[in-house]
């Protein structure tokens, strides 16, 4: 090589480079150097459940449904018991 001394001795008595290069060289290598590992991934992000997760998400819907449609049955149910006695339901209030 002609031209400066560039052995680590005279490196380090050299200036430094300017900022504005600095930043420069460092966007560059960003550029140059990014990883291209794959973007993470979350639940919800596919089309499809994962099957790892299918069992569970069947039971809870299951229980989900279960829990909707009793809850209308025992209303339903108590609904005509009151009919047939002639009590009204209260509104909330403690009212009749």
């Amino acid at each position: 090589m002609s031209g400066a001394d560039t052995t680590p001795e005279k490196l380090s008595d050299s200036p430094p480079l300017p900022e504005s290069v600095r930043d420069h060289l460092g966007h560059e290598l960003r550029g140059v150097l990014t990883e291209t590992a794959p973007e993470p991934r979350f639940l919800g992000d596919e089309p499809h459940v994962p099957e790892k997760f299918e069992p569970q998400i069947r039971r809870l819907e299951t229980r989900l449904k279960t829990h909707e449609e009793g809850t209308e049955a025992v209303e339903q149910a108590l609904g005509r018991i009151l009919d047939a006695f002639g009590v009204t339901p209260h509104d909330g209030n403690g009212r009749t």
